[in-house]
């Protein structure tokens, strides 16, 4: 022990080990073959060189010291990874830190339910190097040159190269045309792959200081021959009328019509599909990314997608948008959102002045007492109760959101909520995701009652939507008991990530919609139903109602679903029958939706929009709107409540 190297060779070793241990146990990888399997094993050792063996270059007694803090560091940074995954089945990117920043102190609840006891052995290398520390067991030299540290980074280096090159014989073009951060992971390692997200983001920063009027061009020319006419029989249907959004959190399709002891989960929205007066679309999937419900507002909104990586509200909030709100001005609307959360999650204060809403009802405006509220906020009955009264005085026409948040992970309630049973599958977050989701529909039965007693319901249309997953991929043996199969595949997983989609227009006929879509859709239908056409404004979505809507619906990793073809990774599977097919076979639809990512995030990496205003359309001011209880943006002024201009800037 008393020799130089020994302390750091044990260091590398230990820590070496324990990534490849959490890479088998933590994380769901794909590794297929010998050669993705010594990647695999290989990958940590070159980012435990490189960066544990910076210390080398300290001199003396501290240099173990600095090994240690180095070793813990790294390891911090793997398990920060491995509670992430745990239950958003990702790796953290520097955007997402970023809104840890915005959001942390309200994710305690669902990271406390992620931690487990064993859990210490992630730490148990730094726990080794303490105690040979601090019992001198270790007895250091002092180094005399730095041969040792610039050989130690060279090899660093030299297994890197050997590692990418390995990787990309595997899968050509690693690092320029994957969007799915397992890859990333499972070829490069979750350190390199740190250092790969830094720079991206860097790059991203880059694109919007360097872009010019001139980008716009290609944008144009694919929005423009890829537009889909508007339903004649159904363009204008909700004219005039208001429009709700409720965003159904966590909400997927499996759960719509599905019994548990024979008792219906979501009775309400259930009858919904039998509702004369509502679309149902049965293939409607979420698009979501880090950005998660934020990623959903904003293609709700804008007909555009989300990052690759981190989220739009928290990294683009600046940028130029032409959202519905703002585009619904101009046909006299005013706009609000609801949420029984407070307005700086997910940044929404600063993003929703960017997206035109006149008025930001947060948990300023409720009664947030313990009784009412519970793990995210405001339990999903006061709060539609509560923002009742709220509703009733906006000014008509109004476009207006709802974001429930009791359906969320890790899907409590407080004793007397319900009295629906829980389910019998062992695992806590899939048995009381049907208690939360029965709570949900409760909510919304509720609130379709309210709006008929106070005489808005007749002149509204409510597009309820679920956000994204509720149940991720870390749960699929539970899943596997509650769809009643021996396994959920890859292939069974991509196909949950169906979520509901309603439209409910009271004197409208309504049908159940088989077409394939997914949330960059929803935007133009409901301008198109409201009988505002879509043609002039970049909106990479396309009307679910129109004969001529496109079916491929592309995910923010690179993979899609359409009716034919499914692509999973590198696997490609027949839609109907779930089994592989010959990659050739979804050429098609692989280009069309590398194609639709890559549009639209040109549009927003590099804020594009600035440099086009469509025809009748007046570009928001952020200086108009502040979201200040007593204060109200200058839209929405009455004569009984005034703002100065002050407290509007």
């Amino acid at each position: 022990m008393s020799k130089h190297s020994s302390f750091f060779l044990i260091a590398i070793f230990l820590f070496w080990m324990k990534t490849y241990i959490a890479y088998k146990v933590e994380f769901s990888l794909g590794v297929k073959g010998a050669l993705q399997e010594f990647l695999l094993f290989l990958n940590p050792l070159s980012s435990a060189l490189l960066f544990i063996g910076l210390a080398l270059f300290v001199k003396g007694k501290i240099q173990p010291i600095m090994i240690t803090i180095m070793t813990f560091i790294m390891s911090f940074l793997l398990y920060a990874n491995i509670v992430y995954y745990r239950f958003f089945t990702d790796f953290i990117t520097v955007p997402v830190l970023m809104q840890v920043k915005v959001n942390g102190g309200q994710l305690s609840d669902s990271i406390m339910s992620l931690f487990k006891l064993y859990d210490l052995i992630y730490f148990l290398d730094v726990i080794v190097l303490i105690v040979l520390l601090v019992t001198k067991a270790y007895k250091p030299k002092v180094q005399k040159n730095r041969r040792a540290a610039k050989s130690v980074f060279a090899l660093a280096i030299l297994i890197f190269i050997i590692n990418l090159g390995l990787a990309e014989a595997d899968r050509p073009q690693l690092l320029s045309r994957s969007f799915d951060r397992n890859y990333l992971v499972k070829y490069l390692g979750a350190y390199n792959f740190t250092i790969y997200d830094v720079v991206q983001n860097a790059r991203s920063e880059s694109q919007r200081a360097l872009a010019d009027s001139s980008d716009i061009t290609e944008v144009q020319n694919y929005i423009n021959a890829n537009y889909a006419e508007p339903n004649e029989s159904y363009f204008g249907a909700a004219k005039g009328k208001n429009v709700v959004f409720i965003s159904l959190e966590s909400l997927q399709s499996f759960i719509i019509d599905y019994k548990l002891d024979g008792q219906e989960v979501t009775p309400f929205l259930n009858s919904l599909l039998k509702d004369q007066n509502t679309f149902y679309f049965e293939n409607f999937f979420h698009q979501t990314g880090q950005g998660k419900t934020s990623d959903a507002e904003f293609m709700m909104d804008n007909s555009l997608y989300g990052l690759s990586q981190g989220a739009v509200f928290v990294n683009k909030a600046q940028n130029t948008l032409q959202a519905t709100p703002a585009i619904l001005k101009s046909q006299g609307y005013t706009s609000a959102a609801f949420h029984g959360n407070y307005k700086t999650f997910w940044n929404r204060n600063e993003m929703y002045k960017t997206i035109g809403y006149d008025s930001f009802f947060d948990a300023e405006y409720y009664n947030m007492t313990d009784e009412n509220t519970i793990n995210y906020g405001l339990k999903d009955i006061p709060f539609f109760e509560e923002s009742m009264p709220l509703l009733e005085g906006l000014s008509q026409p109004f476009y207006t959101k709802f974001l429930t948040l009791s359906n969320h992970h890790p899907f409590i309630l407080d004793e007397g909520d319900t009295d629906f049973p829980a389910g019998e599958t062992g695992d806590s977050a899939v048995d009381g995701y049907f208690q939360t989701a029965h709570y949900l529909d409760q909510s919304i039965k509720l609130f379709f009652d309210e709006l008929k007693e106070s005489g808005l319901y007749d002149n509204t249309m409510i597009v309820m939507y679920g956000d994204h997953y509720g149940i991720s991929e870390n749960h699929n043996k539970a899943m596997a008991e509650v769809l009643g199969v021996d396994e959920v595949t890859s292939f069974m997983n991509s196909q949950l990530q169906r979520v509901p989609l309603f439209i409910h227009i009271p004197g409208v006929e309504g049908n159940v919609v088989s077409e394939f879509g997914g949330d960059v859709d929803v935007m133009p239908t409901v301008l198109h139903l409201l009988g505002v056409d879509t043609r002039d404004y970049l909106q990479v979505g396309s009307d679910l109602l129109s004969e001529e809507h496109r079916e491929t619906v592309p995910f923010r990793n690179g993979d899609f679903v359409s009716p034919t073809i499914t692509k999973v990774g590198d696997n490609y599977y027949n839609t109907e029958s779930g089994e592989l097919v010959d990659a050739a076979e979804g050429k098609e639809q692989t280009e069309a939706a590398a194609a639709e990512l890559s549009i639209s995030d040109s549009i927003v990496t590099k804020d594009l929009l600035r440099f086009h205003t469509p025809k009748d359309f007046t570009p928001i001011n952020r200086n108009d709107y502040n979201y200040i209880k007593g204060g109200e943006s200058k839209d929405t002024k009455s004569s009984n409540d005034t703002v100065s201009e002050d407290e509007t800037n």
